[in-house]
């Protein structure tokens, strides 16, 4: 079964134009895609929540329809958050709107928390990969450089291969085809949802621009934990279920919401890809924790 066709526009903003899509009526939601994904990856999920809230997502600049204005280079946390700002001037400009990011959507969600905090009413963070706050960051800090360089040298197919192969190296389990970043993928097409097929082309463009100049970048950026701690109330950080073991997944939250005191973080069932992969159960989920 298909999902009702959204409403699309764009915004402009500083070096890019943003394609966005809005559905539903309520308290606006912003979900944040992550990875090489892009609006339609959160397409199942945001029907699911469109009774209850007004829903926008985004292709992040440089992704599908986002188009620089500029050429292509390695991009940065902050001005990917103030883009998730502006869209909320933009559409809710006297109001907080509830948050939600994936994987690195997830790192630009807590990026805008903490410089923005009047602008959101809760923000829940999916497992930002944030390898610094691990105990031990070299080996996957070096996983994720060999990752990119892989895509530079041959391709998007061999980086992804050795992603999840490195993965599986780094944890525990049966993890060995992790699909944490693109489930877009070739090998992995077959497994989306109908409706989710165009996105999965879109995605696949979008690996070499993913790979690499976001991976790296905000995957080594350093989340500001002062100011994240004065907006604590505000801020839920979750992980998959599926994903306990996968360190560079897992970790990051569990220690981010024990360096702000804020207990174990919210279990979602799935793993990574559970917005897309369960999206029934992740967005009953999420708007428990909306509440």
């Amino acid at each position: 079964m298909t999902t009702p066709a959204p409403t699309a526009a764009t915004l402009a903003v500083p070096g890019a134009t943003l394609y966005y899509e809005t559905r539903g009526s309520g308290p606006l939601l912003l979900l944040i895609p992550g990875g090489a994904g892009d609006a339609g990856m959160y397409r199942t999920l945001a029907a699911a929540l469109a009774d209850r809230y007004t829903v926008v997502s985004y292709d992040q600049r440089c992704m599908s329809r986002s188009r620089l204005d500029g050429p292509l280079a390695d991009q940065e946390v902050q001005v990917w958050s103030d883009d998730a700002r502006r869209l909320l001037d933009h559409l809710a400009p006297h109001d907080e709107a509830f948050v939600m990011g994936c994987s690195s959507g997830a790192i630009t969600a807590l990026d805008l928390l903490a410089r923005h905090p009047d602008r959101v009413r809760r923000a829940v963070a999916h497992e930002p990969p944030l390898l610094e706050l691990l105990a031990d960051p070299a080996p996957h800090r070096a996983l994720f450089a060999e990752v990119r360089e892989t895509a530079r040298t041959r391709g998007p197919g061999p980086a992804m291969a050795r992603f999840g192969e490195g993965l599986a190296e780094g944890g525990s389990g049966d993890h060995g085809h992790d699909r944490s970043h693109d489930p877009g993928h070739d090998g992995h097409r077959g497994e989306l949802p109908p409706d989710l097929e165009e996105m999965a082309e879109r995605m696949h463009a979008n690996a070499p621009a993913f790979l690499e100049h976001v991976l790296c970048p905000f995957s080594s950026s350093a989340p500001d934990v002062s100011a994240l701690r004065r907006a604590a109330d505000k801020l839920v950080l979750a992980v998959g279920r599926d994903s306990r073991g996968l360190e560079p997944l897992y970790g990051p939250a569990a220690r981010l919401a024990e360096l702000l005191g804020a207990g174990a973080p919210a279990e979602f069932p799935g793993g990574h890809l559970a917005a897309v992969e369960q999206p029934h159960d992740f967005a009953e989920h999420l708007a428990l924790l909306l509440r």
